[in-house]
């Protein structure tokens, strides 16, 4: 069985399917303390377990995170896209980018990219981000990409805040 996950194409960026040639860089980018936003550091039996998951969450939802790679030659640059783990409230659009790639503008063309795609394709119009009240760049990125603060709640036991992303307007 070959699961299709469909590849999006910026100016600068692929999005497309997790391959094994990529854990190396997701792994070191789990390694690292820039990972404490998202469940890290982790080691690297932690970090494929969530690296393969992604694989898994395109299967049971039909949408899941991409890998970000540079299109001009395939390096990895992080990963993007929409996950909606069992008892979160609703789906999340989700970003994060590896050491080179930072400061770039990828992960807001990425994002873009990936929202307008989940708004187009996948029936996921104005979603949320969950952000880190200390993770001031992710809340920075949300705000340009035209997410509002909506709330704040408790999310695994920690203080956390739901950025709400504006309605594409995409017909489904």
């Amino acid at each position: 069985m070959k699961l299709m996950i469909p590849t999006v194409e910026t100016d600068r960026l692929i999005l497309r399917a997790p391959q094994e040639s990529d854990f190396d860089a997701h792994a070191e980018f789990m390694a690292s303390d820039r990972a404490k936003f998202i469940g890290g550091p982790q080691d690297r039996f932690q970090a494929w377990r969530g690296f393969t998951s992604t694989i898994g969450h395109w299967a049971i939802r039909g949408y899941g995170m991409w890998l970000v790679a540079d299109k001009s030659d395939g390096t990895p640059l992080g990963r993007v896209g929409h996950i909606y783990h069992e008892s979160w409230d609703e789906p999340e659009l989700g970003w994060h980018v590896y050491r080179a790639a930072e400061g770039k503008g990828i992960a807001f063309e990425a994002a873009s990219a990936a929202r307008a795609y989940g708004a187009a394709h996948l029936g996921l119009d104005g979603v949320i981000s969950y952000i880190d009240p200390d993770n001031t760049r992710s809340a920075a990125l949300a705000q340009r990409l035209g997410a509002t603060h909506e709330r704040d709640r408790e999310f695994f036991e920690k203080p956390c805040q739901i950025w709400r992303h504006p309605k594409q307007g995409v017909a489904q």
